[in-house]
């Protein structure tokens, strides 16, 4: 065995060769005694963020690491993809305020431009 070789890596490392998605490209590293799985999108031009996971000591001994695992990928996948959204029912409000400030600033704008200037 090298003396480099992480047997906690390994072991996620196996795993995530069993998985294979057309948009998302899954690797890991070590993290002390963790190990951090690394979710990216596969098209580089497509501007979204990494997604990252730790997986402790304690999920990775699990004599049931398959399906923990798996359950813990599915659930990083699901908030993966909700962070990507780009609006949302629950912006609305802070839309609406943006509007509205922009229209109150279009509004003294207007304003400024109709009071008689100094000279004039």
């Amino acid at each position: 065995m090298a003396a480099d070789s992480n047997p906690r890596l390994d072991r996620v490392l196996g795993q995530l060769k069993l998985y294979e998605h057309p948009l998302l490209n899954f690797s890991a590293r070590a993290k002390g005694n963790a190990v951090e799985v690394v979710i990216q999108f596969k098209d580089p031009t497509i501007p979204v963020h990494t997604y990252y996971f730790d997986l402790h000591p304690r999920d990775l001994d699990d004599p049931q690491f398959e399906w923990s695992f798996q359950r813990q990928l599915y659930d990083a996948l699901h908030d993966y993809f909700v962070e990507m959204f780009i609006r949302t029912p629950q912006d609305r409000a802070d839309r609406q305020k943006e509007d509205r400030q922009k229209e109150d600033r279009q509004k003294e704008d207007r304003q400024s431009e109709d009071r008689p200037r100094k000279g004039e």
